[in-house]
This record gives C-alpha cells, structure tokens and sequence, in this order.
C-alpha cells in the first residue's frame, strides 16, 4: 500500500499561518508511506532526532507519537532516517522502516544516485539566471566560527574538498522589502551546510540563516531553505516526492514575487528528464581539472555506521 500528500492531524490546505507556526509534536505532514518507507514534510524549526539534545520536539518522536507500532526497539532512534536535514531546513525527510529497507536507501545515497533539489530565498538580486558554484568547502577553524564551514581561501578553512552547487533562479522580488531572489539549488556533493556556505560565498546567503550571517539576519521567522524534490530510484520501489513550496505570499504576506523567470515545475521536469548517468557525468566534467568522483561522504559514513551499528546480526 501507498499513500502520498496527507496531513496527520490537520488538513492539506493548512492556511498561512499556521504553516508559519512552530512545530508541534501533533503535526506532521506525511508525503509518502509504504511498507518500506515514509516520507514526511519534516518542518522548519526541529531537529530529526533528539540523542544529543533534551528536546521534546523531534521528528523523532513525531513519528513515535503518530506511528508507534512502526517504531523498531532495537535501534537509539526507533527509526532510520535515510539521510538528514538541518534543524532550520523543512522539506522532503525519507525515513526507512526497516533494516533492509534503510540498506537499499543507503546503497542508493553511496552511490550518488539520489537526486535532490531545494527551494531558496536568497538575498539580492541573482544577475546569472544559471550558475554552477563551484568551491571546496572545509572546516572553519577561527575562534567562535568551529561550528561553521567556509570555502577554501578563507582564514582558517581547513580540509577544504570539492563541492559543487547548481544555482537556477525562478523569481526575483522582495521580502519585507528587501530585494530577493528565489532559486532553485541542486547540490551534486554532500558537503555539511552545502547550500547555505556556497549562496553565502557569492553574496546572496540564504534569507534568514542566522548562524551564516554572524547573526544579523534574525528578523525572517525561518531559515528559507526547503527540501522540495527528493528521488531515490530504489529497486523495486523507485521514490519520487516533492514537498509543498512554503515560499508563496499565501505562506508568508512579506514575500512579494515580481518577476518570474521559470517555475519550479518547468526546472524540475528538466532535472528529472537526465538520466542518472548523464547526472554523474555530468557532475565530473563541470568540477574542472580535479574531477569530482562519486564518494561516500564523511555525512553518509557516520550516518552508515550508525545503522550498521543498531542493526543486529543475523
């Protein structure tokens, strides 16, 4: 059985404001859900898990309260979260329900086959309307940044590896009457804080991303940055879910879009339209002299050792 784009504890037409609420242990959108796997519309101010933090919201323990008998009691989480989103991110969260499931998950994440795009307002207005950004990101080492990543050229970037961005702006206008844009980003590597290090590179970082801009963007209520499409050709059950655009003036009356440039619609055709192959490849030819090769991740590792870790031995 499969379902797909229902609301748990509150209808699909959720207005404005109540999407602009803060999260809550009822509410919880569920995209997709089969045997195998749920995908929730997981939202923009809650952490996935709570093990290093004493919090009573987490996706975690959403989907313990809505979905107990699926919980599995041999592992820390009670679910396996096929990959992960920042706690200021909403969007498109995969969760496997179990142990073989999370392997075919995992599988297609190590081989780069996962395709994922992500809606954005940035600050500015974009001048190329299509862009690759291409810049290693590492580690930031200066004192009160350790937290933090940066690209490779800044002080105290250390272990910077290649990562790249494809930037596509669908609309410019203003928020609370800054000028914005709002574009569609597809990250071809994994790198922690991928998105939020390279808009900020270029000059147009994320509106409402406190901690990249040194806090000075705290006035937005979130971080505007949405898992809108995820894609995991699984065998057997290929999974493609796209997840509510939250960045409507329906949402949120301070954004006002004034030109429109594509839809997210038209780009995402084209996204899904390259075979995986093509994808691939694509993604090493662009990278320059040191071509990117497909890689597991220091993310995907931890997150493949800690399956392997709660997953008992046959």
């Amino acid at each position: 059985m499969k379902e797909t784009a229902s609301w748990i504890c509150c209808s699909c037409d959720c207005s404005g404001e109540e999407r602009m609420e803060a999260a809550s242990l009822e509410r919880l959108e569920l995209l997709y859900r089969s045997e195998d796997y749920l995908v929730v519309n997981k939202h923009w101010d809650i952490r996935i898990d709570g093990k290093f933090w004493a919090e009573e919201r987490t996706v975690q323990k959403q989907l313990q309260h809505h979905f107990p008998q699926l919980a599995d009691p041999a592992t820390y989480y009670g679910f396996r979260f096929c990959h992960q989103l920042d706690f200021s991110t909403s969007g498109a969260l995969c969760v496997a329900l179990s142990k073989a499931a999370a392997g075919r998950a995992y599988h297609c994440f190590k081989n780069r086959l996962v395709t994922k795009a992500y809606l954005a307002l940035v600050r500015g207005s974009v001048v190329d309307e299509k862009m690759t950004i291409d810049r290693a990101i590492g580690k930031s080492s200066v004192e009160g940044k350790t937290h933090m990543m940066c690209v490779e050229g800044t002080d105290g970037c250390e272990n910077p590896k290649p990562s790249l961005t494809e930037l596509t702006v669908l609309e410019f206008g203003v928020y609370d009457g800054d000028p914005v844009t709002k574009v569609l980003l597809q990250p071809w590597t994994g790198r922690t804080h991928q998105l939020r290090v390279h808009c900020t590179s270029i000059g147009h970082p994320i509106v409402g991303d406190y901690t990249y801009s040194l806090g000075s963007d705290s006035s937005p209520y979130r971080m505007m940055l949405h898992a809108y499409l995820l894609r995991i050709p699984l065998e057997g059950e290929p999974l493609q879910v796209t997840a509510p655009d939250p960045f409507l003036p329906s949402v949120d009356p301070k954004w006002t879009p004034q030109r429109r440039v594509r839809t997210v619609e038209s780009v995402v055709e084209d996204i899904l339209a390259r075979p995986l192959a093509e994808e691939a490849e694509s993604s090493e030819d662009r990278s320059g002299e040191e071509r990117i090769r497909p890689e597991e991740t220091e993310e995907t590792k931890v997150q493949c050792q800690q399956w392997l870790s709660e997953w008992p031995v046959d």
